[in-house]
């Protein structure tokens, strides 16, 4: 017979009561449901990433649902919408601070990847393959850690894996157009050629997305290319460069572009899919970053004869550039000599790069890709005017063009111009794709 004092159960149905404390979250389901503690985490976050997968997709198979679709596109705009981060959080606040994240980062990896190329002058190629490896390796251990928290779920892990195969061949296609024409094409010519980069994600986005952009829109985005080939040609002779070069490096150089912004495209296609698709919502970031870096890495793998030869290196030579490399990063005085610097300034690199990929795809997620292109594009004037500072292991700091101010006075007047506010019928120039 069971003792008095042993607390009695009723088998009564009883609402189910949350704290609001996170921290207590999934223990009390856990006791409650009998469901282990990763489960319980799932179960909690379930809801809040539908939540934030309705600013992406709402199903619109009658008149109701088309309403409820375009008020969520409305919220995504920038008005109130509950998320994950909490109800009653702006989309638009959120957009705002993951754009100034994308900006800062930017120009830090702008600055940071010359900073490293100071020990690194010699060995450009072994940072490059570092940081492609390395990213598989951080992005994986990120993903386990937030499986086990709750944060990913077998069914975002168990997604088709044909777009992620497709994101790691572009990545790596443009990575090898890229580094063969930027091996011919100046510095100054690839900044303006970039541009492309834009006008390649509006074409695509239309085509892909059935986005229809509004005239100030396209306009913005015409302003802040003028305003950054404006920036960076002043005075650089750029024109006269690429003129020099012929027109094969150039239309080289033009493919890359073309690739990493179907890459993109790709990538907000797939956010858009996994928010139809995925009964928990949208899919985690570190599960498209880490299935497209892994990817990226096998086909770079497969590319390493081609790669190594653009780079002047014979391939049966290439261990040992990658083993002198290696010596270099960690600065071993006994293998290595000018590597002052490493390796502070390439992990510094490294890990702000990480960042400023993160960055820029919460921003893509949570936006567009023509919204993190064109963050991403602010970050070039600024990077101009870092050089212009006194910056360590940089002997001489550079000048500005003499077309600096009024090209970032373009580039701000068409981020304005892009930005201004959606009209009441936003939901009218949303994405078909469920239509």
């Amino acid at each position: 017979m069971a003792s008095s004092s042993s607390p009695h159960v009723s088998t009564a149905r009883q609402p189910l009561r949350i704290p609001g404390e996170r921290a207590n979250g999934a223990a009390v389901v856990a006791a409650a449901l009998g469901l282990p503690r990763r489960e319980a985490r799932v179960a909690l976050r379930a809801n809040a990433r539908r939540i934030e997968a309705a600013a992406w997709a709402q199903p619109r198979t009658n008149n109701a649902g088309r309403r409820r679709g375009e008020a969520a596109v409305c919220a995504a705009a920038g008005q109130v919408a509950g998320r994950s981060a909490g109800v009653g959080r702006s989309v638009g606040t959120e957009v705002a601070l993951a754009t100034m994240a994308v900006v800062a980062m930017g120009t830090g990896n702008r600055v940071l990847y010359k900073l490293a190329l100071v020990p690194l002058r010699q060995y450009p190629f072994f940072l490059a393959q570092f940081a492609t490896f390395g990213y598989v390796v951080v992005y994986f251990s990120i993903l386990y850690l937030r499986y086990q928290a709750g944060s990913v779920t077998d069914e975002m892990l168990s997604l088709p894996q044909k777009p992620f195969i497709l994101v790691g061949l572009l990545e790596a296609l443009a990575a090898a157009a890229g580094m063969a024409a930027g091996a011919v094409l100046s510095g100054a010519s690839i900044p303006i050629l970039s541009q492309t980069y834009l006008v390649w994600q509006l074409l695509l986005s239309a085509i892909f997305l059935k986005r229809r952009y509004r005239v100030n829109e396209i306009t913005g985005c015409f302003l802040v290319t003028v305003g950054v080939v404006i920036t960076v040609a002043s005075g650089s002779g750029a024109g006269a460069s690429l003129q020099s070069t012929g027109i094969l490096w150039p239309l080289l150089m033009i493919l890359s572009f073309f690739l990493q912004a179907a890459d993109t495209v790709l990538k907000e296609i797939i956010f858009i899919d996994a928010a139809n698709n995925l009964k928990g919502g949208s899919v985690d970031l570190f599960v498209v970053n880490s299935y497209g870096s892994a990817y990226q890495a096998i086909f770079m793998c497969l590319l390493l004869p081609f790669l190594s030869k653009l780079w002047g290196i014979p391939f049966h030579l290439l261990p040992t550039y990658i083993r002198d490399g290696a010596a270099c990063f960690l600065n071993m005085e006994s293998l290595s000599s000018g590597c002052e610097g490493a390796p502070l300034l390439p992990l510094l690199f490294v890990l702000v790069n990480m960042g400023f990929n993160i960055s820029l795809l919460h921003l893509l997620k949570i936006s567009s890709a023509v919204v993190s292109s064109l963050a991403s594009t602010f970050s070039v004037p600024l990077s101009i005017y870092a050089f212009t500072l006194p910056l360590p292991y940089i002997v001489v700091a550079s000048t500005l063009p003499p077309g600096f101010v009024a090209g970032a006075v373009v580039l701000i007047a068409g981020l304005l111009m892009y930005s201004l506010p959606q009209p009441q019928n936003c939901g009218k120039t949303l994405d078909k794709r469920n239509d």
